[in-house]
């Protein structure tokens, strides 16, 4: 198949209103057009499928309906660009944030980010995280010049939107109705499973200067900048208990 035909092929995929690429012939050597017809119907059924399992709170939120019909647009405009089907979806966010279809529902971008990220955070590498003994061993009056390293599963959202609590919401409807304000979200996966955190204020201030390498004192001073009153044992401890502080790299 030509370069050409790829590309009617891939087009004609996505979109069924699309003529059936006069290229495609059965075995007999007649025009495929029922039997591709067909296949293109299965393809967009199993990648809608897809989007509904990645993106289980949004198709809550939105439901059934709503979500088919948005994703069929989807379809079209963002066919899958790598045969990693973990990486499908990656452009959702930024479609949300633009359908009008959802313009009273502006949260629901990020809504679609937190659960890409978790997807992220689930196919991210393993790294050993220092031990609880390793940790416990570390002299009080070196703690503080004491640099570690964040592994790469660790996923930071931030959100004008309570997007943790939407989340959770539409997961679970027993769950507190979401309460308007901004919210930050820390995934760590301390085992097979990403979870989310809701983080303080200040907390990222620190993440992010832990994982910029500065020493552990620094990184609390990082954070007060931003939060005066800034406590790091909440975060530190979270970090601790979900087996997220690793060796720091060499220089």
């Amino acid at each position: 198949m030509s370069t050409t035909d790829q590309t009617l092929f891939r087009a004609a995929m996505m979109d069924p209103a699309a003529p059936v690429p006069a290229s495609l012939t059965d075995g007999a050597g007649r025009p495929a057009g029922r039997r591709f017809s067909v296949y293109r119907n299965n393809v967009a059924v199993s990648l809608t499928e897809a989007l509904i399992e990645g993106f289980p709170a949004c198709y809550a939120v939105l439901g059934d309906e709503m979500f088919r019909g948005m994703a069929g647009v989807y379809l079209r405009q963002h066919p899958p660009a790598s045969p990693l089907m973990a990486r499908f979806g990656e452009a959702l966010p930024g479609f949300l944030d633009a359908a009008p279809q959802v313009a009273g529902m502006r949260w629901i971008g990020d809504l679609a980010r937190l659960e890409y990220a978790l997807r992220q955070s689930y196919h991210a590498a393993d790294a050993e995280a220092l031990s609880p003994e390793t940790l416990a061993a570390i002299p009080p009056e070196d703690l503080g010049s004491t640099r570690f390293a964040l592994p790469p599963s660790r996923r930071v959202l931030r959100s004008e939107w309570p997007v943790l609590s939407i989340w959770h919401r539409a997961l679970d409807p027993t769950a507190p109705q979401a309460q308007p304000g901004a919210e930050d979200v820390l995934i760590l996966r301390p085992d097979y499973d990403p979870i989310p955190h809701l983080l303080s204020p200040g907390d990222i201030g620190f993440l992010d200067a832990l994982a910029g390498g500065a020493p552990l004192a620094e990184a609390a001073e990082a954070a007060t900048e931003q939060t005066p009153d800034h406590d790091p044992t909440p975060i530190l401890t979270l970090l601790m208990q979900n087996q997220a502080l690793l060796p720091a790299q060499e220089a």
